[in-house]
């Protein structure tokens, strides 16, 4: 099969290869699916870059939606052809952005979600939903999601939505009518911000998420709310004791991962996808990925 995968350490560019390997065989508990589709990751280029560091050579792509074509000792629920999607394991000499992957999680993909929409959840899905319970948000008060604009941010913003909460996001254009359609209010980036946010709020917002890169709007963010503990990033964690703000630090929240892929197929829920790109032309996506401008969700389309 082919995948993309790294035998050294260092800059992306320099050390992925699309190169053929030997499909990877499925553990107990496993299935191994046929690769229709990857979403790629900012984590993908910290892989390279030795980011939990291992044996070599590694995989990149965490998260694919494909057909099951080998099961593992003791899976039950299962048959070899459904659709399924997940989060793909990067610990192995290949992972998800190859023509066969296998899954430790998975979840059928219903009917109405493509592969690609279904590639494009996992990890933003996850975050965001882990971020919204360290940060404690309900259905009473206001919050503020900074970067809402990015893919685990306008996740976190349709998912307080969906909590009852009133939602402020700060967002650029792109998505600024998509995010008032699912029910937040949106102000932009940059220069004003706090007052723009108090003045929306009506004073301080009771919780704010940092949803955004790394950058000192942290020191803008613990000024939106009462008490610097209010703040939750999911981000900057090395200015988050400093400010005395909070990390998303949590258990993982994979198991939600199948009642949003149902939202999803039903047309409430959605992570923006920006682009697809061939499997062969990843280094297209890895520019785009790293230039700043995105603007939502990139997608190795492996298979039809």
């Amino acid at each position: 099969m082919r995948t993309l995968r790294f035998h050294e350490y260092g800059d992306p560019a320099a050390v992925l290869r699309l190169e053929e390997a030997a499909p990877p065989e499925p553990g107990p508990g496993q299935v191994r699916v046929a690769v229709q589709a990857c979403g790629l990751n900012p984590a993908d280029w910290a892989l390279c870059g030795g980011l939990f560091a291992g044996d070599l050579p590694r995989g990149i792509g965490l998260e694919v939606a494909g057909t099951v074509d080998a099961l593992g000792a003791g899976v039950r629920g299962v048959d070899v052809g459904d659709a399924v999607f997940g989060p793909a394991p990067f610990t192995g000499p290949t992972a998800g952005a190859a023509e066969q992957a296998v899954l430790d999680i998975w979840f059928p993909r219903p009917p109405g979600l493509g592969p690609v929409a279904a590639a494009a959840l996992p990890m933003a899905v996850e975050t965001a939903h882990r971020g919204l319970d360290v940060l404690g948000a309900g259905a009473d008060g206001t919050v503020l999601v900074y970067g809402a604009g990015t893919t685990v941010g306008f996740a976190a913003a349709q998912m307080a939505v969906r909590r009852g909460a009133r939602v402020i996001a700060a967002a650029g254009e792109t998505y600024a009518d998509a995010l008032r359609a699912a029910g937040a209010e949106v102000t932009a980036y940059g220069d004003g911000l706090v007052e723009r946010v108090r003045a929306l709020a009506g004073g301080p917002v009771g919780l704010a998420l940092d949803a955004g890169p790394v950058s000192d709007v942290l020191t803008d963010l613990v000024r939106t709310v009462e008490a610097p503990a209010h703040v939750v990033t999911l981000s900057n964690f090395a200015a988050a004791g400093a400010l005395g703000a909070r990390a998303g630090f949590a258990a993982r929240r994979d198991d939600v991962l199948g009642d949003y892929a149902r939202l999803a197929a039903a047309g409430e829920f959605t992570v923006p996808v920006a682009r697809v790109f061939p499997l062969e032309d990843w280094r297209a996506a890895l520019e785009r990925s790293r230039s700043g401008r995105a603007r939502g969700k990139l997608v190795l389309g492996v298979a039809a």
